[in-house]
């Protein structure tokens, strides 16, 4: 079963059909006890990083999940899920993020159109089980106006372009997280789905 975090930003229902129509079973829960004992859970997320992060410590579920991960539970990040996996976001203000992976979240720059919204491609930059059969440059649904900015290093999977390269997946040991939304993918979002279902 997979467990889907709820703590009140995003469609989880459109996360949790997708998921659904992979074969998956799923639960909805803000419980962190249930995230605790979870086989896999997805960080799913739309809205701003700040009243993300208050969320999740408000509930009690930031402490939750970086239980389950110490304990291996397999975690995936999608979009704002994607984005507090990282140490810090400057989206109004200066706020710390789950501290996961190290790197900043930061405003696309000045004369780029924010939200980049729509389609665009990935660049896989280095295998992956999470992107098992997914073509290199294939094509995802992206709504974001902030971007991860790190140093390349060896849990980067998958660049994007726009304006400038900025990293759209990452992975290491159980833990992985995307800038576009799976969900809204189509069927290489479905594959990827169906990768993480099985990891």
């Amino acid at each position: 079963m997979i467990t889907i975090i709820d703590y009140g930003m995003g469609n989880l229902r459109s996360v949790e059909k997708a998921l659904q129509r992979v074969s998956c079973t799923t639960q909805i829960t803000n419980n962190p006890e249930k995230v605790i004992a979870a086989e896999k859970l997805v960080l799913p997320g739309v809205g701003a990083f700040g009243e993300a992060k208050h969320n999740l410590d408000r509930l009690g579920l930031t402490p939750a999940i970086l239980q389950a991960v110490q304990k291996k539970v397999p975690l995936l990040g999608i979009c704002l899920g994607f984005q507090l996996l990282f140490a810090h976001s400057e989206e109004n203000g200066n706020h710390s993020g789950l501290g996961i992976f190290p790197g900043s979240v930061r405003l696309f720059p000045q004369g780029l159109k924010v939200p980049h919204m729509g389609w665009n491609q990935v660049q896989i930059v280095r295998n992956n089980r999470l992107l098992e059969n997914i073509p290199d440059n294939s094509f995802f649904y992206f709504a974001h106006s902030y971007y991860v900015e790190l140093e390349p290093n060896d849990f980067v999977i998958g660049t994007t372009e726009y304006g400038l390269n900025f990293v759209s997946v990452v992975g290491k040991d159980n833990i992985w997280g995307m800038q576009f939304h799976p969900e809204k993918s189509q069927k290489w979002g479905l594959e990827i789905l169906k990768n993480f279902s099985q990891v």
